[in-house]
């Protein structure tokens, strides 16, 4: 574990409610972090499974985000990638517009059980205002402001996206054609992409971004989700 930067002050937040089983609810929003049927689970679903990243790990990967949230997925993908036991590291970036406080983070960590020493690791770093550190093998950056900003001038290329914004309803910005575009501009070729949502809108523009798009079973009581790769 190591502390590579210090970040900016973190701006205005969500507002958080709490659902059963600890599951942070944003108010800004009106959505939840993760999914009331188990955070974990559906990480492992959408993102790992759906980006085939068991069998594409390897030395040098990187993968991308958008909204890092609890860290949820950080705490997950380490965890994953120390089970592999493969040689080397990864790296892993994260735009975020409303960083959650230690204390908010820490709380939602609660309904992890199984990632406590990750998380007390996570915590330490976060709370120090660290936003570019090593955590189990994978290097990571949050990069904090809206992604409309700073997914553009960001100089890095993804392997592997986790487009995990809220809802495209209910957070359109994180959802738009144009910022499709600049995923796929930062995707490296035959890079891929997986989300939680089936909306029409987002295939279509994931679509016209370049990316061949698939509807595939979602986790939980969600019927449908989607993945796809870039040619």
């Amino acid at each position: 574990m190591q502390t590579d930067e210090q970040g900016p002050t973190t701006q205005a937040g969500h507002g958080l409610d709490w659902r059963a089983g600890g599951v942070p609810v944003s108010r800004r929003f009106g959505d939840p972090f993760f999914s009331l049927e188990g955070g974990l689970a559906e990480t492992g679903h959408v993102f790992h499974h759906g980006n085939d990243l068991a069998s594409r790990l390897c030395d040098g990967f990187r993968i991308a985000e958008t909204g890092f949230g609890t860290g949820l997925n950080l705490l997950a993908t380490v965890a994953l990638w120390r089970g592999l036991g493969r040689p080397g590291g990864i790296t892993f970036t994260s735009f975020e517009a409303f960083p959650l406080s230690p204390e908010e983070m820490a709380r939602a960590h609660a309904a992890l059980p199984g990632l406590a020493d990750l998380s007390t690791q996570l915590l330490d770093l976060w709370g120090q205002g660290a936003r570019a550190f090593t955590l189990g093998g994978l290097r990571v950056r949050v990069i904090e402001g809206d992604a409309r900003l700073t997914l553009p001038a960001w100089d890095g290329r993804a392997d592997a996206w986790f487009l995990d914004g809220f809802a495209p309803a209910r957070n359109p910005e994180l959802w738009s054609d144009v910022l499709m575009v600049e995923v796929a501009r930062h995707t490296a070729p035959g890079g891929s992409f997986a989300t939680y949502t089936a909306a029409g809108a987002v295939r279509r523009s994931l679509q016209a971004a370049g990316f061949v798009v698939e509807r595939v079973p979602g986790f939980g009581r969600k019927r449908h989700m989607t993945r796809g790769y870039l040619p």
